[in-house]
């Protein structure tokens, strides 16, 4: 395939390295190349056969516009714009084009997210619950979108209302680590995930930029990674 990389940091350009890998064609462009879209015109993007965006949060919306208005299906990679989805996702039902976006596009931390889900039961049974979560200083976004989607999962599968805290910690060079803590009187439950590297989030987002080529309709990657 033809890929075009949105994205020239530390994410972005091993995710250009995993696809070159994979043997697809591979164009980057980094954001002072790309200011609010602009380089995403129907030229630049006419061989293109998949969009993957590891950009900012300020950058997903021009970026997503601009491949929904070419028709081109787009792989969210970024966090922290989330207040957009429901807008994105009317614009790319009707242009009929294909778009997947998530959290974090490890399989091991979707398998993980799975795990909580069975986990979270504990709140039915007078548990609280905190999550904590650890990135490199340079990360834009707190709280991380894998710790609101692992908030999310705990409200809906622990059947309350209840708050469920989480606490950021920006340091160093911390690749990614969460943490799910269930408290009660009687005991404590700790679930932990973190990531020894970048790659499983690179390898990922390929596979996902393969599964969707060709596809039409808005994705979320909880939803579709075991099709991989």
């Amino acid at each position: 395939m033809n890929l075009l990389i949105l994205g020239r940091g530390k994410t972005g350009s091993l995710v250009a390295e995993v696809a070159r890998e994979r043997r697809h064609h591979v164009r980057a462009l980094s954001a002072a190349e790309n200011l609010g879209g602009s380089a995403l015109t129907p030229d630049v993007l006419a061989t293109i056969d998949v969009v993957i965006d590891f950009t900012t949060p300020a950058a997903v919306g021009a970026n997503a516009e601009a491949c929904i208005r070419a028709k081109k299906n787009l792989v969210v990679g970024t966090t922290g714009w989330y207040d957009q989805v429901p807008r994105l996702r009317e614009m790319v039902l009707l242009a009929k084009t294909g778009f997947l976006y998530g959290s974090n596009f490890s399989i091991g931390v979707n398998l993980f997210f799975e795990i909580v889900v069975t986990a979270a039961t504990a709140l039915k049974y007078d548990y609280s619950s905190q999550i904590f979560e650890r990135h490199h200083a340079q990360k834009k976004d707190a709280p991380s979108g894998t710790a609101i989607t692992i908030q999310k999962i705990v409200r809906e599968s622990g059947g309350k209302e209840k708050e469920v805290e989480i606490i950021s910690f920006r340091e160093g060079e911390v690749v990614g680590m969460h943490e799910v803590v269930f408290n009660s009187a009687a005991d404590r439950i700790y679930l932990c995930h973190d990531a020894k590297s970048r790659r499983g989030f690179a390898e990922g987002a390929v596979r996902a930029a393969e599964w969707l080529a060709g596809k039409q309709g808005f994705y979320e990657f909880r939803s579709v990674w075991r099709e991989l």
